[in-house]
């Protein structure tokens, strides 16, 4: 394979036929045969009773995930970063997004492949968008990309007025696929379909109104619901989950600029702060590259590896580009919450497939770092919060723990994120 390429592929699961394969980073298609010897070694060994998971070669690392024993997914990748975490969760979102854009019912119940081939060509722009590098995090925490707006509590009031006059509890304001502000009940939905529902958004090509069906993964992946979005500037929307009422035309023209016209000004500021995910006044440590704080507790994320303004950017900063910072803060997330930082959901179990490297430890640990020749990370879990900074190299490495902890706090008293 070539360099930092990744290839996904799907297929029936009953007789392997590819339904679909997309790809990053190579001007190559796998050959027919590749296919088949990837798929045919999965149902070898199924038939022998053996689970393969994965595998790695030299300098590539294969992932096989079989969802409802209909829908056979498989990736190969041959990125540096790549992990059988972060693949996994590449695959996970995967299948999401198809259920999200085409029901579980066809997926499971497959009746007409080439109709389903066919059906599943409205899936890809959103499956693209999870194999390329962008400003968000969700893919692989499963927490929902945020934005702490100046004028949140404004834009709150003026949400909860729109989606109760558009019949519907379900609303919210995205910037980028990153949500602003939404309603009480947008935030009961499983965290990743909120997740989902972003990165739907973002990945759609800019309409000033949208009228789309959605299934959601957990809460309803047989029946559709209708998902109206309206363009309020470009790069901001307003969304609302609702039934077969009202009408599109009737939201559009009765209520959009009814409620939104006064607030143009927060909506506008909105921009502002989406790279950066929250105001230029937060103070922070200018040795921070790059910043992922999750609220675990309501599975919300800020994350940016723009953490300064860009005039405040030196030249030192430029050598160590965007992309390498999104490329190193993902890696040590997932080295960190894989190995020394698991997080355990209500029912006593981790959250992440751990590795085993804490067995005969009578401890946990709460706090990890990495040292490189470009870079250092951080990362200290609290009751509610998981917090990882992406520092420069030339932050001294006895510092980060109070530069950690003082971030911690600012966003925690400061915003009460």
């Amino acid at each position: 394979m070539e360099e930092s390429s990744v290839f996904l592929l799907c297929l029936t699961a009953s007789s392997g036929v590819p339904l679909y394969c997309r790809s990053k980073g190579s001007t190559r298609q796998l050959t027919f045969s590749v296919i088949g010897s990837l798929n045919g070694v999965h149902m070898f060994a199924s038939n022998q009773g053996v689970l393969l998971t994965s595998t790695c070669t030299e300098n590539t690392r294969v992932v096989w995930r079989a969802f409802h024993d209909s829908i056979n997914l498989i990736v190969m990748s041959s990125e540096s970063s790549a992990s059988d975490f972060s693949l996994n969760r590449l695959l996970e979102n995967v299948f999401s997004a198809m259920v999200l854009v085409i029901g579980l019912e066809d997926l499971v119940n497959i009746k007409n492949v080439e109709r389903l081939k066919k059906d599943l060509r409205a899936c890809y722009r959103l499956i693209d968008s999870f194999l390329m590098e962008n400003e968000k995090m969700g893919d692989l925490t499963q927490c929902v990309d945020c934005i702490i707006a100046q004028d949140g509590a404004i834009l709150q009031e003026c949400l909860d007025s729109f989606t109760q006059a558009a019949e519907s509890n379900f609303g919210c304001l995205m910037a980028g696929g990153k949500v602003v502000v939404a309603t009480e009940k947008w935030w009961r939905l499983a965290p990743q379909e909120v997740m989902l529902l972003g990165w739907l958004v973002a990945s759609l090509a800019p309409h000033s109104s949208r009228d789309y069906p959605v299934y959601l993964p957990q809460g309803s992946p047989t029946v559709p619901h209708r998902l109206l979005t309206f363009q309020l500037v470009p790069g901001v929307d307003v969304c609302v989950l609702c039934g077969p009422n009202p009408s599109l035309q009737k939201v559009e023209t009765e209520l959009v600029e009814r409620f939104w016209k006064p607030v143009l000004d927060p909506i506008k500021s909105c921009l502002r702060v989406q790279l950066r995910s929250f105001p230029a006044s937060v103070p922070l440590h200018h040795g921070i590259l790059g910043i992922l704080l999750i609220n675990r507790d309501l599975s919300k994320s800020l994350y940016t590896v723009q953490a300064h303004p860009v005039q405040d950017m030196q030249k030192s900063d430029v050598k160590f580009s965007l992309e390498q910072r999104r490329s190193a803060l993902r890696s040590f997330y997932t080295l960190a919450i894989s190995r020394y930082l698991p997080t355990e959901r209500s029912d006593g179990k981790n959250a992440f497939p751990c590795e085993t490297f804490q067995a005969g430890f009578t401890h946990t640990a709460h706090q990890c770092y990495t040292v490189s020749s470009s870079h250092k990370c951080y990362g200290m879990k609290s009751e509610l919060h998981l917090l990882f900074l992406l520092f420069k190299q030339e932050v001294p490495t006895f510092s980060m723990r109070a530069i950690a902890n003082k971030t911690m706090q600012v966003f925690i008293k400061d915003f009460t994120f």
